[in-house]
């Protein structure tokens, strides 16, 4: 998947966001929907949200420099993490007005919001499947981040299709406990996005506190490393995530009596060996360490690296 599809998908991403968000916010008003007001609030979130995703998507993709020798992958996890924060204010802002909205009179529902909240449900649900299926292609941090947010509008348009629909039923047949389903609705779906922005928020925290991948990576890793024939032992072996790559860092035991161009060979062979079976991974950093049959036979003051 090239860059220029990824960078279409945040187009799309923010240009509905846009729409959606003026959809929302002005039927709530009109017809005084708590929810669907709340929802356009959430969108306008979302817009600042997608920006800053393209933003740091554009970063990312910069090539490695004097002062970024490791590339700029990580600006997509910070953007991530700025997305969760963003989804997180929004959760709680939804949640106090629908909590205050339940002290109030109900006010009568009104078709055109339904309409409204189902429309923007049948959106989102397109572009979370459309987004999520890119970001993952592309192992894009960003990418998977808006969808994400995307998830999120799904979550907040079913409550709000809900809520309003209970609240037209309640105003209907004059059950006035149903009328006050649009503000419950607000409460359900401000938690669900607070849910959905934590764990966003503590992945990309975790990635940019340098956490390993997982062990079943870790272990593919060392498969393909005794694969090669030269390989003594393994005698550490750790890979991290930065951004949508990931770096992998060796140490290896191998003959002591190889030739500096053996040895050479044979890093490239495990590197080559790794990306190729792996096309998240960027970079591999191998360092060779003596190894003797005899491992007495290493001089007193010598250590392995």
């Amino acid at each position: 998947m090239s860059k220029p599809n990824s960078m279409l998908a945040i187009w799309i991403s923010l240009v509905s966001n846009i729409v959606l968000t003026a959809i929302k916010i002005v039927v709530g008003i009109l017809f005084k929907s708590q929810v669907l007001i709340a929802d356009g609030i959430h969108n306008a979130g979302d817009v600042i949200a997608t920006a800053t995703a393209y933003s740091s998507m554009r970063v990312s993709s910069k090539p490695a420099d004097v002062d970024h020798p490791y590339g700029h992958g990580k600006a997509e996890v910070l953007g991530a993490f700025i997305v969760a924060i963003i989804l997180g204010g929004a959760a709680i802002y939804m949640g106090y007005h629908s909590i205050h909205a339940l002290f109030e009179p109900p006010e009568p529902a009104h078709i055109v919001a339904f309409f409204a909240a189902v429309i923007s449900l049948i959106w989102k649900q397109v572009l979370y499947v459309y987004t999520m299926r890119m970001g993952r292609e592309m192992n894009s941090k960003g990418l998977i981040a808006t969808a994400y947010d995307h998830l999120a509008d799904v979550y907040a348009s079913i409550a709000a299709s809900v809520g309003i629909g209970l609240a037209l039923i309640g105003d209907h047949y004059d059950a006035g406990i149903l009328s006050y389903g649009d503000p419950v609705a607000g409460i359900i779906v401000s938690f669900l996005v607070l849910k959905l922005a934590w764990e966003m928020g503590k992945e990309s925290f975790d990635i940019l506190m340098e956490r390993s991948v997982s062990a079943a990576y870790i272990e593919q890793y060392a498969d393909l490393i005794r694969s090669v024939p030269e390989v003594k032992r393994i005698d550490r072996l750790r890979a991290r995530e930065h951004g949508h790559y990931i770096l992998v860092d060796a140490r290896i035991g191998v003959s002591g009596t190889l030739t500096i161009q053996e040895g050479h060979d044979i890093s490239r062979l495990i590197k080559q060996k790794i990306m190729d079976a792996h096309n998240d991974v960027d970079e591999v950093l191998v360092h060779l360490n003596p190894w003797y049959e005899n491992e007495q036979q290493l001089a007193p003051n010598e250590k392995r690296g």
